[in-house]
């Protein structure tokens, strides 16, 4: 897994952390300061800020101050909380399954590429051409992002349980590719056990390095329950890094994030 912290990424991952609980929009001195602390200059800030609004992440605003400043979007925000579900795992695995069955007219087939590429974002693994499936307990937040995109036309949903005629474990080690996502969770330890180590064995952390070390473990994290969708823990092979990975980060999100909210508001 390649490390994301590009200055974009960062921006959405603080509103998602923090940036909800401001009282308003956030000021743009605001996001300088808190991207700054995160090794983002304030340029960089800027500019990302300004691809977030084309993009209708973010929509420009007035703090208190009359200052400028950034509010999200309500399509912003429904996105951070279908995301807050499956980052902080609170919706649970479900047994059943979602089977995504597609059929997108040749001239309109770039909407076929769109279709196929969100699926794949929403952990959706291919069946066959057309039909793609994933865990149950992502259907809510599929259904938000086909009405979103405007693909609702071109797809129906269906739910329900396996009845063959693979034996379910293998037909999922077909429909995923395991050892890439396993890969992806030995990533995120590599990088952010050992900052778990170190609050474990050592004094309270600053404010400010809380903030710092919540925000990259958050911004590693947050891509992985959506490459692994919460498949069900007895189809996955015994020694399956992502218990471990989703341990790491629930603990340092217990220890770093209310910390890190006082950095946020001094």
């Amino acid at each position: 897994m390649v490390e994301q912290h590009t200055p974009r990424s960062l921006i959405v991952t603080f509103y998602g952390a923090y940036g909800r609980a401001f009282e308003g929009p956030v000021p743009v001195s605001a996001l300088v300061r808190l991207l700054g602390a995160a090794g983002v200059d304030a340029p960089s800030v800027r500019s990302s800020v300004s691809r977030l609004k084309r993009r209708g992440f973010l929509l420009p605003a007035k703090a208190a101050d009359r200052s400028a400043a950034y509010a999200l979007s309500d399509e912003a925000r429904q996105l951070l909380d279908d995301g807050d579900r499956r980052i902080y795992g609170t919706t649970p695995v479900s047994q059943e399954w979602l089977v995504a069955v597609f059929s997108v007219p040749e001239q309109e087939r770039h909407k076929r590429h769109l279709l196929r590429s969100r699926l794949a974002r929403l952990g959706f693994g291919a069946v066959a051409p057309g039909v793609w499936i994933a865990p149950a307990q992502v259907a809510e937040e599929t259904g938000h992002t086909l009405e979103r995109l405007h693909l609702t036309a071109y797809v129906e949903l269906f739910r329900g349980a396996h009845l063959g005629f693979a034996p379910t474990a293998e037909a999922v080690a077909r429909w995923w590719d395991l050892t890439a996502l396993a890969k992806q969770h030995e990533e995120f330890l590599d990088r952010h056990e050992p900052v778990l180590r170190a609050l474990q064995s050592g004094p309270e952390p600053t404010p400010a390095a809380a903030y710092r070390d919540y925000l990259q473990a958050l911004d590693t994290w947050r891509r992985l329950p959506y490459a692994d969708p919460g498949l069900p823990r007895d189809l996955l092979p015994s020694d399956w890094p992502g218990d471990r990975a989703a341990a790491v980060f629930t603990e340092l999100h217990t220890r770093l994030h209310a910390i890190g909210a006082r950095f946020v508001n001094p």
